[in-house]
C-alpha cells in the first residue's frame, strides 16, 4: 500500500516511546499511512485523515482539562492562548520528532525522496492521527492522556506566563504606543499541495517584514516575527 517495506521494528518501538501497545495493529498503520498512500479504491478512507480529525479532538480536551487543572486561577482567554500554543502544528511536529514519528509515516518511495515526511504539516497530522488511533484502540482517553501529559509536560511548564504570538505582539506593541495596525499582504503561494510555501509580507509604521510558512497563518507569524527581529530588542520592552 504505500510503496516501501514495513518497518516493525520501528512500529513496535514507537510503541514503546508512546507507552501505549495496540491491540489492533491496523489502527496504528493507518495513523501513520499519508493520503498519498491510501488506496483510490477505497476513496483513501484507508489514510489517516479521519483519525487526525478524531486525534484533534482529543488533544484539544486533554490539554483544555490539563490546563483547567494546572492554571486555577487564570482566566478563559489565557487559557486559550496556551491551548493554541500546545496545538499548534510547530508544537505537534515537535513531540513527534521527539518520538521518531517522521520517519515511520508511509508515503510512496518518489515523495519521500521529495522530502515529504520532513512536512511540518505531514508530520503534524500524523501526529494527532496516531492520539485517535490510542483513543479508539483502547476505548478510553486515559491512554492518550498519559502519552499527551508525558510528551507535552515540559512544553507546558516551559514559561509560567501565558504566550503571545508574534502577530499579538506586534498588535500589542504598535497599539502601545499608539501606532496604526499592521497590513499583512499575501505575495505568493507556491510548491507542490502537500508542501506549499506561503510567503506574506507585513507593513506597519513605514517598514516591511517578509515571512514564509506551510499556510497563510503561519506565514504571517514568520513575518510578524520578523518585524518585531528588526527592533532594538526584538519588541519585548
Amino acid at each position: 500500500m504505500s510503496g516501501q517495506p514495513e518497518d516493525d521494528t520501528g512500529e513496535a518501538a514507537l510503541q514503546d516511546r508512546i507507552g501505549h501497545r495496540f491491540a489492533d495493529l491496523g489502527l496504528l498503520a493507518q495513523a501513520l499511512t499519508h493520503r498519498s498512500a491510501a488506496d483510490p479504491k477505497r476513496a483513501q478512507l484507508d489514510s489517516n485523515e479521519r483519525l487526525e480529525f478524531l486525534g484533534d479532538r482529543v488533544l484539544a480536551l486533554v490539554i483544555a482539562e490539563w490546563l483547567a487543572e494546572r492554571f486555577p486561577q487564570e482566566r478563559e482567554g489565557d487559557l486559550g492562548k496556551r491551548l493554541a500554543t500546545l496545538v499548534a502544528r510547530d508544537t505537534l511536529a515537535k513531540v513527534a520528532d521527539g518520538i521518531g514519528l517522521g520517519p515511520l509515516v508511509r508515503v510512496p518511495a518518489s515523495e519521500g525522496r521529495a522530502g515529504l515526511r520532513e512536512s511540518l504539516n505531514v508530520v503534524a497530522d500524523a501526529m494527532e492521527a496516531v492520539l485517535g488511533a490510542i483513543y479508539l484502540d483502547a476505548g478510553d482517553i486515559a491512554p492518550a492522556r498519559a502519552f499527551v501529559r508525558r510528551a507535552w509536560g515540559p512544553l507546558l511548564e516551559a514559561d509560567p506566563r501565558p504566550p503571545l504570538s508574534a502577530k499579538s505582539r506586534l498588535q500589542e506593541w504598535l497599539q502601545g504606543r499608539g501606532h496604526a495596525l499592521p497590513d499583512y499582504r499575501l505575495v505568493s503561494a507556491a510548491g507542490p499541495q502537500h508542501h506549499p510555501v506561503f510567503v506574506v509580507t507585513v507593513t506597519a509604521q513605514g517598514r516591511e517584514a517578509e515571512g514564509r510558512g506551510e499556510n497563510k497563518r503561519a506565514a504571517e507569524q514568520a513575518a510578524a516575527e520578523a518585524w518585531l527581529a528588526g527592533l532594538p530588542n526584538g519588541g519585548t520592552a
